[in-house]
């Protein structure tokens, strides 16, 4: 089935045709509604082989999907915590966007090695001492008298 086009971003957006919908029947709330129609909707993303996608970014969305990337690259994303059949395409689809938009985030800078300050290695050695005392007057008294 063929649905309309995902914006992610000014530089991604996902084609209709790469996105793939099957619906099914949802437990949870809905009442008899819930035994008859198919109201869940399970959204197929093939990663691996989609052009929308830059290649670190599809690393990336394999790497965060995890169990819910099959061996193959497709990304599946199960909705059904709503009642109705299009709230829960909505869903899936925003979450879908929000996966994408993980995986498309700049990495963090590298940290920078630093050296501890004058003043906190003292503080530091002062503790220690202090602790040491401490430690020392719990031992038996000796007996100087």
């Amino acid at each position: 089935m063929a649905s309309s086009d995902l914006f992610i971003n000014d530089r991604i957006t996902i084609y209709g045709w790469e996105l793939t919908e099957q619906f099914v029947l949802a437990g949870g709330p809905g009442g008899q509604n819930v035994n008859k129609v198919a109201t869940g909707v399970q959204l197929f993303f093939a990663v691996e082989s989609s052009p929308s996608l830059p290649e670190r970014v599809k690393r990336n969305l394999v790497r965060l999907g995890g169990r819910k990337v099959s061996k193959e690259g497709v990304l599946l994303i199960e909705a059904n915590r709503h009642r109705s059949q299009e709230r829960n395409r909505e869903d899936a689809r925003e979450r879908l966007k929000e996966l994408v938009l993980a995986a498309a985030a700049p990495p963090p800078p590298r940290r920078r090695k630093t050296k501890p300050t004058r003043g906190s290695i003292e503080r530091r050695l002062k503790e220690k001492a202090g602790r040491a005392t401490i430690k020392k007057m719990r031992g038996k008294p000796s007996s100087d008298e």
